[in-house]
């Protein structure tokens, strides 16, 4: 915290402007000795807070490049401690060079995530808001945006600490009866506290219980692709993403290895998996591409199997035997490919097909594109992901739902406690392991293990 650190804060590479940010005891006067105002008057130390300077940027007589300086002075600032912004232009040679000279003159290098970690333990945010940057900077679609910016204003903090507060008094009455306990007196009102657990418990189930939701925004729902070979998986995978992303061959048993991509369909951000043909092999690499096949079944939530029209109807009823069991929870559709090829009655004849699956059922031409969108539609439809609304609070991140999870065991403990009348130790024992977790997830309780392990995942420079 007594360093001074630099670092580029701009993505890598050319562009029309860079961002080098400095924050630290020392950042201003480091800063002043090698920016020299256009207006000769001015400098750093008399420069107001809050303010731009234009001037240049020097190592001795030699000019790095025109800059314009942003000035914060502690606590107001991002880190809470002074920090100044080196807005200049985005060559890589300048922004090394400038980078390199703040070295010279005392910086230290930042850590990924260093900027951050230092609003976080100048208290300018809370733990979980700090994990928000991340989130934030990750987004690639409105929901996570969305997601990212209600938990960085703090709301889930918020509801934490007035839990934490209201905890904290009782638990505090509780352990002052135990100082009086000859007297057999009680300060805590156990009606209210089994009132107040009870309903704790309520909104905890429900923040947990809202991860399956966060983790499918935050990091898109799993979609898997399944069938025999040669039914029209990869071609379909590559109409889905728009491009060449699977190889697409009449031979049997070409794709032998999982394929992943993402798109994103009205706010909602898809995973698909482009998985191996199943059949009986004697191949040990298609083998184990299939063997890969019913992993990634297994962890998807909604499930493409497609089924060719011109198949055999034997051989689909053998197959069912076998991946039938395995949709059990899961969200699924039927694609009966190569509409195309068939007459209408035969169509109509093929409605019988798999009867006891109850799924979406699709008539689909993946090769000449037919109903595509309509496929889109039903993956926007069975995703059923709830309008996100600027007050809502839901559980992205799995460090915070296990947090959770475990204040919710302590609490269910506290009712057990409260119901059999047990002693007052016993009972504040299990309130603070409930403060605890819900301390860890903002930062009220934490180790340097869990703080490296969060904002060593961060960019450098924020």
């Amino acid at each position: 915290m007594n360093d001074t650190i630099c670092a580029i804060s701009t993505a890598p590479g050319s562009g029309g402007i860079a961002v080098i940010r400095v924050s630290g005891p020392e950042a201003v006067a480091i800063c002043n000795g090698m920016f020299f105002a256009k207006n000769k008057e001015k400098n750093l130390f008399t420069q107001p807070a809050y303010s731009i300077c234009y001037g240049s940027i020097r190592r001795g007589e030699e000019y790095l490049d025109e800059a314009l300086v942003s000035l914060f002075r502690a606590p107001h600032s991002y880190t809470g401690q002074d920090t100044v912004e080196i807005t200049c232009h985005g060559s890589p040679y300048i922004q090394q060079q400038i980078l390199q000279l703040l070295v010279e003159k005392g910086c230290r290098t930042a850590l990924p995530g260093e900027f951050t970690q230092r609003a976080f333990l100048n208290g300018k945010m809370d733990l979980s808001q700090a994990e928000a940057v991340a989130d934030l900077i990750a987004s690639t679609s409105a929901g996570m945006h969305k997601l990212a910016m209600n938990q960085m204003r703090g709301s889930f903090g918020r509801e934490l600490e007035k839990l934490r507060e209201q905890l904290l008094n009782f638990t505090s009455l509780i352990e002052l009866e135990l100082d009086f306990g000859e007297e057999d007196v009680e300060f805590a009102d156990r009606t209210h506290l089994k009132q107040l657990a009870s309903d704790m418990a309520c909104l905890i189930r429900k923040l947990a219980d809202s991860f399956s939701v966060g983790n499918a925004i935050k990091n898109g729902i799993p979609v898997a692709i399944i069938g025999e070979t040669n039914v029209g998986k990869s071609t379909l995978l590559n109409h889905l993403v728009g491009e060449e992303r699977a190889i697409v061959s009449d031979i049997h048993g070409t794709t032998r290895d999982v394929i992943e991509d993402t798109i994103n369909l009205s706010g909602i951000t898809f995973r698909f998996i482009d998985t191996a043909g199943i059949r009986e092999t004697t191949d040990t690499i298609e083998s184990l591409g299939i063997e890969r096949t019913f992993v990634k079944l297994q962890q998807a939530s909604i499930v493409l199997w497609v089924i060719d029209l011109t198949g055999s109807p034997a051989r689909l009823e053998a197959l069912s035997e076998v991946i039938v069991p395995r949709l059990e929870g899961k969200k699924t559709i039927l694609l009966f490919n190569k509409s195309d090829l068939l007459s209408q009655a035969e169509l109509e004849a093929s409605h019988q097909l798999l009867p006891d699956i109850v799924a979406h059922r699709l008539y689909i031409s993946s090769k000449e594109r037919e109903d595509i969108h309509l496929l889109k539609h039903h993956l926007i439809e069975i995703a059923n992901i709830p309008t996100i609304h600027s007050a809502d609070v839901i559980i992205t991140n799995i460090r915070h739902y296990e947090a959770l999870i475990h204040a919710h065991a302590a609490l269910l403990r506290i009712l057990e406690g409260l119901t059999q009348n047990i002693s007052g130790d016993f009972l504040s024992q299990d309130i603070r392991e409930c403060l605890y977790h819900l301390g860890e997830i903002t930062g009220h309780i934490s180790n340097t293990e869990i703080l490296f392990n969060i904002f060593n995942r961060f960019c450098i420079g924020k």
